[in-house]
């Protein structure tokens, strides 16, 4: 693609690859997969971004799911390194942005630390361009504060240096990446902390996809909703005063 950088052979260029939909892939991020020899990707990258990579590229799958077994980061960081020392021009293709809840900056140390050469490719994360997607904005005039927070730590459960009681007495809107599994401690705790039940909520799954699903509730009500509905993962957990704009922002 003319006016880009060539990727060099033996250099990683760790990509965002968005939400889900192909059409929000970046410009750079769809020239660093024409260009790849390796493409080593995630589970959440949607199969029409995966219908980009060439015929010619050796594509990788090293997915981490909640729940399955899953290939440990030091394999996917040790499978990136020997794949550039073989001077192949390596794609690790990550769901949304590197850098956001993707543990791209892990990887990127470990290249560091390899002396191997790379690139950061940002994409648009989830909580920002799939709530928009889903009809529900980060931000408006009347919101003031935004917390992204993961719902789940390394083990599965809420990470304990979370202060989930803060982020639900400082911030107007909140959203939780991987929240499902822990969705009744994370509402329990925002209850405690003073938000007020009545606050609109949201759990939007597969955002961006075409089989986008928004579950919309109240925090007092949304552990119930969830439980009746039993949404698909993966899924974002939203709360605050924008989600109500949905109503009025989707056809």
């Amino acid at each position: 693609m003319s006016g880009f950088p060539d990727i060099d052979p033996g250099t990683v260029w760790l990509v965002g690859a968005g939400p889900g939909d192909p059409g929000l892939l970046t410009l750079l991020a769809h020239h660093a997969l024409s260009q790849a020899d390796v493409v080593i990707h995630d589970a959440l990258v949607g199969s029409g971004v995966l219908d980009m990579i060439p015929a010619s590229a050796q594509r990788i799958a090293m997915g981490k799911r909640a729940g399955r077994t899953s290939p440990v980061q030091e394999t996917i960081s040790a499978l990136m390194i020997e794949h550039a020392q073989a001077g192949k021009r390596v794609v690790r293709l990550k769901g949304g942005d590197p850098f956001v809840f993707a543990r791209g900056a892990e990887e990127a140390l470990a290249l560091a630390e390899a002396g191997i050469a790379f690139r950061i490719v940002p994409g648009v994360t989830a909580g920002i361009g799939g709530l928009a997607m889903a009809g529900i904005p980060l931000t408006s005039k009347q919101i003031s504060s935004v917390a992204m927070a993961t719902g789940h730590g390394p083990d599965g459960s809420l990470d304990p240096k979370l202060d989930v009681e803060g982020l639900g007495r400082s911030a107007d809107m909140l959203v939780f990446y991987m929240a499902i599994e822990t969705l009744p401690e994370l509402t329990d705790r925002l209850l405690k902390s003073g938000r007020d039940p009545q606050t609109p909520a949201a759990i939007v799954s597969h955002a961006s996809l075409p089989d986008q699903q928004v579950l919309t509730s109240c925090l007092g009500e949304l552990r119930e909703a969830v439980k009746r509905a039993k949404p698909p993962t993966p899924a974002l957990l939203v709360i605050g005063a924008n989600v109500a704009l949905r109503e009025r922002l989707t056809a």
